[in-house]
């Protein structure tokens, strides 16, 4: 399943000998110059939700949207996420998930971005205008229309985007709650973003800090590299990874369970690697990268933008390879 290196972007690569504007920022300010910079035309190619999809193997022609959708859907399904929920979205992205959630479960959705310009995306693609309470109010989607009839919200829900770095997120909430704007949590919800944060178990302590003090649930979906992988195998499929996709360290699943019950939260639904069924995702990204317009955004990016999109192969060796993996785990609060 693996592919060869693109002769194209091997090329393109060669061709930059100038580093990219951030090239020698710090990590996280690498990050959000990416975002700023990419996520615009991210969204012309993967649509409003900028992660993996969870393909079924016997729908062939199953669309990248349907499963981007069912991914989502597994998630509520492990977590048991219930309407009308107030629901943390950490690495919220341009706010896809956040207005499904109000859409679909009336929740409502605070989504938390290290970008400025993912907030702008965000707010403009939820359309109407911000109540006092900054919230955008999200229609409810009937029946009739809604992918899963199980699924329907019972009132409208909302949404806001704050541009935060997530790590502070534990700092922003003492001050919500000192001005009397913030309630705790129902959910904090995290996917395919965990992996860039550099103090891991610093974000479950703060989310446990934010959930409500029974049954609170942090939901994540995130990359992991294999248990147990010799030295040749990080370097050979992990390394390329991380240094592409601006990532610190990999961890293993098992670490965040150790990292997320050191914070005080049960595990609820237990590590579920579906690496076989989203590794599909980079399959088709591979053929999106052909798009010529997506080499002028590199030539005037630098090499950042190239190293990401080499990325996109190693993702796929690195899948097949087993070394690579994509699990969803949900913890719980539980009383004191």
């Amino acid at each position: 399943m693996a592919a060869a290196d693109s002769p194209a972007i091997e090329a393109i690569s060669a061709s930059i000998t100038v580093e990219s504007p951030s090239e020698s920022l710090p990590l996280k300010a690498r990050i959000k110059a990416h975002y700023d910079q990419c996520s615009s035309y991210y969204s012309s190619l993967w649509g409003e939700h900028i992660h993996h999809g969870y393909f079924d193997p016997s729908s062939p022609d199953q669309t990248r949207e349907s499963a981007q959708i069912a991914l989502i859907d597994l998630l509520l399904s492990q977590s048991a996420l219930t309407a009308s929920s107030r629901v943390l979205d950490v690495g919220c992205g341009i706010g896809g998930t956040s207005r499904f959630l109000a859409r679909t479960l009336g929740c409502a959705v605070t989504g938390l971005t290290i970008s400025n310009e993912q907030v702008r995306m965000a707010f403009e693609m939820s359309g109407g205008f911000r109540d006092s309470d900054g919230f955008v109010k999200i229609a409810a989607e009937s029946s009739e229309d809604n992918h899963d009839a199980l699924i329907v919200a019972k009132k409208p829900g909302k949404v806001r985007f704050v541009e935060l770095d997530a790590e502070t997120m534990g700092d922003w909430f003492a001050a919500e709650q000192t001005a009397g704007k913030a309630d705790s949590y129902d959910a904090v919800w995290i996917s395919e973003a965990l992996s860039h944060f550099p103090n891991k178990p610093l974000f479950f302590q703060n989310a446990a800090r934010m959930l409500r003090a029974e049954g609170g649930k942090v939901v994540v979906a995130d990359w992991f590299r294999d248990e147990d992988l010799s030295e040749e195998k990080v370097k050979q499929d992990i390394r390329p990874i991380e240094d592409g996709m601006l990532l610190p360290p990999l961890c293993t699943q098992s670490e965040y369970v150790a990292f997320a019950e050191e914070a005080g939260l049960a595990v609820y639904a237990a590590p579920m690697d579906i690496s076989k069924r989203v590794s599909k995702t980079w399959d088709i990204s591979i053929n999106l990268v052909a798009d010529p317009s997506l080499w002028a955004l590199a030539l005037t990016q630098g090499r950042d933008i190239i190293g990401f999109l080499k990325t996109f192969q190693a993702m796929r060796r690195a899948y097949a390879n087993g070394s690579f993996r994509y699990a969803i785990i949900v913890f719980e609060k539980k009383g004191a």
